[in-house]
């Protein structure tokens, strides 16, 4: 599966951005994925996870209630609407998809990488 994320960009903090994550290569409905982010200095973190059909999601609590993954399956797509964006919410965003739940869970381990794309919140 090649993923690439794209979508990014400059918001004001409070606004928001939708970034997507399409599939090509395989279908997504065999896999777990995951939104991930790396701000400059920081650890790569888990942000949100879906399961296969999407009956499932998790949040970091530092995005709970402020952000929404879904998927279309039959797009081959997946996508994370952020609301309420905060400058800390600045990082390189990162799809990640692989068949089972505790890799997308553990952050290692994970079949395939998208590229990322760039949220800069700041006024």
């Amino acid at each position: 599966v090649q993923l690439q994320a794209f979508g990014g960009g400059l918001v004001q903090p409070g606004g928001s951005l939708s970034v997507s994550c399409a599939a090509s290569g395989r279908t997504l409905s065999a896999y777990y994925m995951g939104w991930f982010r790396q701000a400059p200095g920081k650890e790569r973190e888990l942000v949100a996870a879906i399961t296969l059909s999407g009956d499932s999601t998790y949040y970091a609590d530092s995005v709970k209630g402020r952000f929404t993954v879904s998927r279309d399956n039959a797009k081959n797509t997946m996508y994370l609407q952020m609301n309420s964006l905060k400058p800390e919410d600045t990082a390189v965003y990162y799809c990640a998809a692989d068949s089972y739940l505790h890799a997308i869970q553990r952050g290692y381990g994970i079949d395939f990488w998208g590229k990322g794309t760039l949220v800069t919140v700041s006024s």
